[in-house]
């Protein structure tokens, strides 16, 4: 008794139609393959939109990105410049105050020299030219004699008084008599005058020797150029002693 399976395997005669079996078989690959092809072409389109969808907002954040590091820049040039400006500013505002402390020691010192000119010359007193208002003398610790003269007009308020100043001391040395020229008490030879140029009056200030064994007694104050100017004579006066003139 044979026990094999029936073959599954069909001889077809050229010409002879396909089986309903094979048919339904054909159909179903058929739809299959067009299944795919849809599908396929679906899925393409689907990634195709979202790779173009993606490449948008990646092009969008770049821009965004390059307009956030622009905006970035020019606030970094906005800060500098404010930076600029402030010490720029406090630099300013430094030199007007710095100014403006110069300018008040000026006007301290003006209104110093305006009272002091006002005790010098008042409002009651005679009316002078040029003159020699004092000179008194302190002495050093080096043994010279530093000596402060003040002079004054009064005459004429809108001229300048300009010329050069010098004195000699006169007292006694040895029991005699005796003149300290202008030379001798600077200690060189052809010493030239002391400058001055004021409209009402001006401080002079120095410092001389005087020989050993020498008692002053008078100071004789030229004023003007050369020999040709007015000469005033003074006791010889210590700072913080009366003045007595002649």
């Amino acid at each position: 008794m044979n026990n094999r399976a029936p073959s599954r395997v069909q001889i077809r005669l050229p010409g002879q139609a396909p089986a309903p079996g094979d048919r339904r078989r054909l159909l179903v690959l058929a739809a299959v393959w067009v299944a795919t092809v849809l599908l396929a072409g679906l899925l393409g389109a689907w990634l195709g939109a979202r790779s173009g969808s993606d490449g948008q907002q990646l092009n969008s954040a770049e821009q965004r990105d390059s307009g956030l590091q622009q905006e970035l820049l020019e606030l970094r040039q906005k800060q500098a410049t404010l930076e600029a400006s402030d010490r720029i500013s406090r630099a300013a505002n430094s030199d007007v105050q710095a100014t403006l402390a110069e300018r008040d020691e000026e006007i301290a010192g003006l209104r110093a020299d305006v009272a002091f000119y006002e005790r010098l010359v008042g409002a009651t007193s005679q009316r002078k030219g040029l003159n020699t208002h004092s000179i008194e003398f302190r002495q050093e610790a080096a043994g010279t004699w530093q000596y402060t003269a003040v002079l004054t007009q009064n005459l004429n308020r809108g001229a300048i008084s300009q010329g050069q100043m010098r004195f000699v001391v006169e007292g006694v040395k040895n029991g005699k008599l005796a003149t300290v020229s202008w030379d001798e008490l600077h200690q060189r030879e052809k010493v030239p005058g002391q400058d001055y140029s004021f409209r009402y009056f001006q401080q002079l200030n120095g410092s001389v020797m005087l020989p050993a064994d020498f008692t002053p007694q008078r100071v004789r104050v030229t004023l003007g150029s050369g020999t040709g100017g007015a000469t005033q004579v003074f006791d010889w006066k210590i700072a913080g002693t009366p003045v007595q003139g002649e």
